[in-house]
């Protein structure tokens, strides 16, 4: 539930359209639905203007039907990230309208219809950092974003990255995806004048210690408006990226 759904909601009980057992009905399980193991934040979506994302690692089989049952009469956009083909094929069979967005591992339920934005960049150095700007990207669609994707432009090759300088100094908002040492952020944040959300990912060879050299990197980069994430947590950075456009882009 949302915040025009509650405005709408409320307007029909005045108007005596929508009794006053089916409102109750409706708001009871405001903030949160308690499913057991399972505390469901149905109220984040009011809170944050998008519903809670499910994260599925370690989660058993009956903790995601429990979920999908919970969310089946959901109107919200709905992702469950980080998820396997199994637990997809868990999850559909009670969503039959889920579909799985495999390099992004991402299973995401398209309820609400949004007037896409433009004016989000989501990059990456490598095609091995794809999965990651896919998580990143996908997450962004769902709340509404229609994100450029510009993958494997790093800054071994430069000229790669200038051949989009139009598209990236028109951005409200860029997600830079890099492993090995991780100095395509800097770079970025030197050309354009937008937030550059860094995500270092852990591609690379020994030194690069599972995403630990791009992470120092970026937090350490000398130029400014540079935002760093996790390590391959590229659902953080399209959710923040995500936020930006859409309250950047607000009428």
């Amino acid at each position: 539930m949302n915040a025009s759904d509650l405005k709408r909601m409320i307007q029909q009980l005045r108007e005596g359209t929508l009794d006053a057992d089916t409102f109750i009905q409706h708001v009871k399980t405001l903030p949160f639905q308690d499913l057991g193991e399972v505390k469901l934040d149905t109220h984040r979506a009011l809170r944050k203007g998008f519903a809670e994302i499910v994260y599925c690692p370690n989660k058993s089989e009956e903790q995601l039907q429990t979920i999908a049952e919970a969310l089946s009469d959901s109107n919200e956009n709905i992702l469950f990230s980080r998820a396997t083909l199994e637990q997809y094929k868990v999850v559909a069979n009670i969503l039959p309208d889920a579909h799985y967005h495999e390099k992004a591992r991402i299973i995401g339920i398209k309820r609400r219809k949004i007037e896409p934005v433009l004016g989000l960049a989501i990059i990456s150095a490598g095609s091995s950092d794809v999965p990651v700007a896919e998580e990143a990207a996908v997450t962004a669609e769902y709340m509404g974003c229609t994100p450029k994707r510009l993958y494997d432009i790093g800054i071994a090759a430069l000229h790669r990255l200038l051949a989009h300088i139009e598209t990236l100094q028109t951005s409200l908002a860029i997600v830079a995806v890099a492993g090995m040492e991780g100095a395509l952020p800097s770079v970025l944040a030197g050309l354009v004048s937008c937030p550059v959300i860094g995500v270092p990912t852990s591609t690379g060879y020994g030194a690069n210690l599972g995403g630990i050299a791009p992470l120092l990197t970026m937090l350490n980069s000398c130029a400014t408006g540079v935002a760093v994430v996790n390590i391959d947590n590229g659902l953080g950075a399209g959710y923040l990226a995500g936020r930006i456009v859409l309250q950047a882009t607000q009428k």
